[in-house]
């Protein structure tokens, strides 16, 4: 069956959709591509809005419609994701050896350098590790500081440091 363009006196295929109200539900008629354009052309989103309505809604677009919550929030999801990735299920790091995560182990220049970029002693346990990626990461988010670019790289520097010693841990507690 073949829609018929809903457009006044015209007998065209209806091809396309078009909405009848501002908020692009389901809520829409079918039109033919000529009265398509006439459409597209004279449509405004904000016909009838005031200015502060209308601004009111570009800012709430800024977050695609959805509500911001502080950093420090319990629900917020950098909270989710770092409270995650710091819980430690499998139990993978629960031994701890009174000098270290390292066992007096020779320390590669990758490891040097990520514990030197986390500001760590070479003697850190895991536990200090966790916690001290926890403060980076709550000192450095862009979000704390407007989107400021050398937070956020300084923060890419911390999380890649912390990920390379999670991984060297891992790797000298099967050895």
């Amino acid at each position: 069956m073949k829609n018929i363009c809903e457009w006044k006196n015209c007998r065209e295929i209806g091809k396309y959709k078009a909405p009848t109200e501002r908020d692009n539900s389901k809520s829409f008629r079918w039109l033919c591509v000529k009265h398509i354009k006439l459409f597209n052309n004279s449509w405004d989103y904000f016909n009838g809005m005031s200015q502060n309505e209308i601004e009111s809604f570009l800012k709430s677009d800024l977050t695609w419609h959805r509500p911001t919550q502080k950093f420090g929030s319990s629900d917020n999801f950098f909270n989710i994701l770092w409270n995650n990735a710091l819980n430690d299920k499998f139990k993978i790091f629960e031994q701890h050896n009174s000098r270290g995560p390292y066992n007096n182990q020779k320390l590669g220049p990758k490891d040097r350098d990520a514990l030197k970029i986390m500001d760590l002693e070479s003697n850190a346990d895991w536990t200090t590790i966790q916690k001290k990626f926890k403060t980076l990461v709550k000192k450095f988010h862009p979000d704390k500081h407007s989107g400021n670019k050398e937070y956020e790289d300084k923060l890419k520097k911390i999380t890649l440091a912390y990920s390379h010693l999670k991984v060297t841990m891992m790797t000298r507690q099967k050895i």
